[in-house]
């Protein structure tokens, strides 16, 4: 079986959904998941639905399509995409493993 590129746990499915429902996107859109450059540490991570590109890795999670472009893949490899809804904060969290460093509100980081 082959490895995924990335992760997204049940909790951050869910929200992903009501945001998808709520904005009534049209067809063909889905979730892509990116790396900018900028933020404390180096790089931010970028998160928005938008439509599929030539090149793009989709990842398919139950009714969510998921697109990665290859530059950002590289920077993305085995994390996991959470959400987070506790008394700290509310919110998308990406758990990189892969990170060297990485900034106090956990947007930006470094390899």
């Amino acid at each position: 079986m082959e490895e995924k590129l990335v992760d997204i746990t049940e909790k951050a499915l869910e929200q992903i959904a009501k945001i998808y429902e709520a904005e009534s996107r049209e067809e063909g859109v889905g979730l892509r998941l990116g790396v900018v450059g900028g933020g404390c540490s180096g790089l931010s991570y970028k998160i928005d639905f938008d439509s599929h590109k030539e090149k793009d890795h989709i990842l398919e999670f139950e009714d969510v399509k998921v697109f990665i472009d290859l530059k950002s893949a590289i920077y993305l490899k085995g994390i996991t995409l959470d959400f987070k809804d506790g008394l700290n904060g509310k919110g998308f969290v990406f758990v990189n493993p892969n990170a060297a460093n990485t900034c106090g509100c956990g947007e930006s980081f470094s390899v």
